[in-house]
């Protein structure tokens, strides 16, 4: 059967403009992935937060480091194709592995404007004890990635990606911190 040979497609991201994207809400990603990093909730800077933006997406950019991050580490994701696994996107630096999850949750979700994503295995150990997680374990951006989590988060807006980390949605960024820093403990 030719479905069992199907190797997966690279992820592949075309830049509809190399320009910084001008969206008002890139400074609430910037302030949030600075407050993330203030509280020491992550050994590690691998994290992704996603926000809605009409049809579009902004996402860090991969790699990004937390402590000198602008407006630059942010891109905007124009549109996604699952099956040919490409990208159209605005900004200078490539958008993260986990960009095309980001993506699915949001477009399959009416309840979902944000996501925070907080990767490591670390991460992953502490949550599970309070936390549902998804059934198998993916690889990063993949659609079966995307599936299982969609898949746990018909039971809660906070779950564990297994061996990978917590994910975290909301209708709003803050909606989504507040998930985060109650987690964690820290919420006031």
């Amino acid at each position: 059967m030719i479905g069992n040979n199907l190797t997966t497609i690279p992820l592949q991201t075309f830049f509809v403009s190399r320009e910084i994207s001008k969206c008002p809400l890139i400074s609430d990603i910037i302030k949030l992935s600075k407050k993330i990093d203030e509280l020491g909730l992550i050994d590690n800077n691998d994290y992704c937060i996603s926000l809605a933006y009409g049809k579009r997406i902004l996402i860090n950019a991969k790699n990004v480091n937390v402590e000198s991050m602008n407006h630059q580490d942010i891109i905007e994701i124009v549109d996604y194709d699952p099956l040919k696994n490409i990208i159209l996107a605005i900004g200078i630096k490539d958008p993260s592995i986990e960009t095309p999850v980001h993506w699915l949750i949001h477009h399959a979700r009416d309840d979902v404007n944000a996501i925070i994503q907080l990767n490591g295995e670390k991460v992953a150990k502490k949550l599970s004890k309070n936390l549902l997680i998804t059934e198998k374990e993916c690889l990063s951006g993949t659609l079966k990635l995307a599936k299982q989590v969609l898949k746990t988060l018909r039971s809660s807006k906070k779950i564990v990606i297994k061996n990978r980390g917590g994910l975290f949605v909301g209708i709003s960024l803050k909606e989504a911190e507040e998930l985060v820093l109650k987690t964690y403990g820290v919420y006031k």
